[in-house]
């Protein structure tokens, strides 16, 4: 790939107009990045462009009028030298196909970076790390040279300039080094990575600790005996649960799990007041939300209509689940939330269970 050896990359696509592309593409732009970012809607792209606004995704950021956005993917993609994935995780093989027309990428001369959090849902029910799927799409060059991003990151705080960890991690080191350095800015930390599958693993499981998490957060609030030393307890067996699962998948360094793409981000999305999954899971609890859907099959097929956002720990929760039967191992709090999401267990049986594994 012609770019892999230039270290002085100005330009940069953001594929991707929701809150976490709009916050990343203001800060690079802040930076002095040649930056455009693509919406899916027209309407947001005008915002962008004219009121320097993304009211929609990001209403409280003030971007830069540097900042340009188009719906056209072809206008933003052609001859940047990075190209940055962040559109959500069901589209994001439709959006990949889109671009194999577009010269740079058919000619390999652009670095992919993908920061979309999630699994690629397959047709049997399973779960497909992203960079696995996009190799299956994209030109043969792209394999093993693709960057993952991902960290404790909830694009509010991005966007209002707080101090922000991030890991790029490819099997590539120096296109990993090339976006890290792209990315670094006086807000943004990056580290490097080669754990690729890691790092991808690690950012899909911590949303369902997270879904997990809320809904155990939101029973204590009625119960007398679950308080904060009960959710750390809960949170360190999420925490060690995904490090087994990490490993059966692929994971290759210790350092993923303790550092800012594990326990990092798994705070984070637990703990914020920003996180949807740690939504979701309240509402699991508060609203018996789950009432509305028949299994989990019903919930993964209509969860983003009937609730207005995308959980992506609901995914994910399946793919732990299948991975923990085809390894056979022991992991209650993946096992109790996949019960509890296929309507197999209700929240206060699933907390009794994973306090007194009864």
């Amino acid at each position: 790939m012609s770019n892999t050896t230039n270290k002085n990359m100005r330009s940069i696509a953001v594929v991707g107009a929701g809150a976490f592309g709009t916050a990343l593409a203001k800060v690079l732009a802040e930076k002095g990045v040649d930056v455009k970012i693509w919406a899916f809607k027209p309407e947001t792209a005008e915002d962008i462009n004219t009121h320097h606004r993304n009211q929609e995704f990001l209403p409280d950021a003030i971007l830069p009028t540097s900042l340009t956005a188009s719906s056209d993917l072809t206008e933003v993609v052609q001859d940047r030298d990075v190209v940055l994935l962040v559109t959500p995780s069901n589209v994001l093989i439709q959006t990949a196909r889109q671009l194999l027309s577009i010269p740079c990428i058919a000619e390999g001369k652009a670095i992919i970076a993908c920061a979309t959090k999630g699994l690629i849902r397959l047709p049997s029910g399973d779960g497909q790390l992203l960079l696995d799927g996009l190799e299956n799409y994209l030109p043969g060059f792209y394999k093993g040279n693709m960057v993952y991003i991902s960290g404790p990151s909830h694009a509010e705080e991005i966007a209002q300039g707080k101090v922000t960890a991030l890991v790029a991690a490819s099997q590539n080191p120096m296109n990993a080094i090339i976006v890290r350095e792209l990315f670094t800015a006086p807000t943004l930390r990056v580290f490097s990575s080669i754990d690729v599958s890691g790092v991808q693993v690690v950012a899909a499981l911590k949303n369902v600790v997270a879904l997990a998490f809320g809904a155990i957060e939101a029973y204590a609030e009625k119960s007398n005996n679950i308080g904060d030393n009960t959710e750390s307890f809960l949170l360190s067996a999420g925490l060690n649960e995904m490090m087994i699962l990490a490993r059966a998948m692929g994971s290759t360094h210790f350092e993923t799990i303790t550092g800012p793409a594990g326990i990092g981000d798994l705070d984070v999305t637990c703990r914020s007041k920003y996180g949807r999954n740690r939504r979701f899971g309240r509402s699991i609890y508060e609203q018996n939300l789950l009432n509305d859907f028949a299994d989990l099959d019903d919930l993964m097929a209509n969860v983003t209509t009937k609730v207005g956002y995308l959980p992506e720990g609901v995914f994910a929760a399946r793919t732990a689940y299948l991975t923990a039967q085809k390894y056979n191992l022991r992991t209650p709090m993946f096992t109790a939330i996949y019960r509890v999401l296929n309507k197999e267990l209700d929240v206060e049986s699933a907390v009794q269970e994973l306090i007194y594994g009864v």
